[in-house]
């Protein structure tokens, strides 16, 4: 994968600039079919649960995915460039955060 294209850094670029939910919902539209869209959401999702330690059959009946699919987001999570694992952590991070709220 090549970061240092035009395009690819221009994207990034444009990643980094949205400022709140609504806008990043418009850009990701705009961009992405709805299929695209909903299928970036399932292997997210399949990630957060491949990141709980849930078994494949349980995620690929919450998913719709095939074992196939499931095993490849798996090798991403767990050999990938670390994107999943980062932003697992920080949502984490910021939920816990958000449930600590208040509480006092």
């Amino acid at each position: 994968m090549d970061w240092k294209t035009p395009e690819n850094k221009r994207l990034i670029q444009a990643v980094l600039a949205l400022e709140s939910p609504d806008e990043t919902q418009m850009f990701l539209r705009d961009l992405m079919t709805k299929g695209e869209i909903d299928e970036f959401a399932r292997r997210f999702k399949a990630a957060e649960m491949l990141s709980e330690k849930i078994p494949y059959t349980v995620i690929e009946k919450e998913t719709g995915f095939s074992s196939t699919t499931v095993a490849r987001v798996a090798r991403w999570l767990n050999k990938g460039e670390g994107g999943y694992k980062k932003i697992i952590s920080k949502l984490h991070h910021y939920n816990s955060r958000q449930t600590g709220r208040g509480l006092s």
